[in-house]
């Protein structure tokens, strides 16, 4: 989670969302190479859960710019000790956070109100050969969703069932989840 900090006035606020140098002190990749906006009318609405395979794996910087969200990660690095877990938390515009996402992590977001708006900025370009997903209702994470899903795509509704045992990260969406 990342808050900015903001300097406040009578005009309003300023705050600075991203800065390189104060991420890559951090140890967090803080390569840019594409921006992309969501917007969604209606509360309920689902997108996700979303990765791109190596060698196109991604980080993003999502922060919600209107309405409200509930954002999700899953991390699905085999290799690291929150294998399968996941972290949620509501972005809205009043408190103006952000998530990190990092590689290797699948990410979706539910809107918690109509007309809800975030904006990614992202560190790989879109790869479509090289996209995945994990089903947002998969018991294998065990996500609590703040609603009911009111609008899905057919093409995230219908990610298969994932299968612990057998998860590569390394192996494409040829052998994906």
């Amino acid at each position: 989670m990342i808050s900015p900090e903001t300097i406040s006035d009578e005009r309003g606020y300023f705050a600075r969302v991203f800065d390189r140098s104060e991420l890559e002190v951090r140890g967090i990749d803080a390569s840019v190479v594409q921006a992309n906006v969501s917007f969604n009318h209606l509360s309920g609405t689902l997108r996700g859960m979303h990765f791109q395979f190596p060698p196109s794996s991604e980080s993003k910087l999502v922060r919600c710019v209107r309405g409200a969200l509930y954002d999700v990660i899953i991390d699905l690095r085999p290799w690291s000790y929150t294998f399968t877990q996941h972290f949620g938390t509501s972005l809205t515009e009043e408190n103006g956070r952000m998530l990190l996402v990092p590689r290797g992590f699948a990410h979706g977001y539910m809107t918690t109100e109509n007309a809800t708006e975030a904006h990614y900025l992202v560190s790989e370009s879109y790869a479509p050969g090289s996209e995945g997903g994990v089903r947002h209702d998969d018991p294998a994470f065990g996500i609590e969703w703040p609603s009911e899903v009111t609008r899905i795509s057919e093409k995230d509704s219908s990610w298969p069932s994932f299968d612990k045992a057998s998860w590569r990260w390394d192996s494409g969406p040829e052998d994906g989840p």
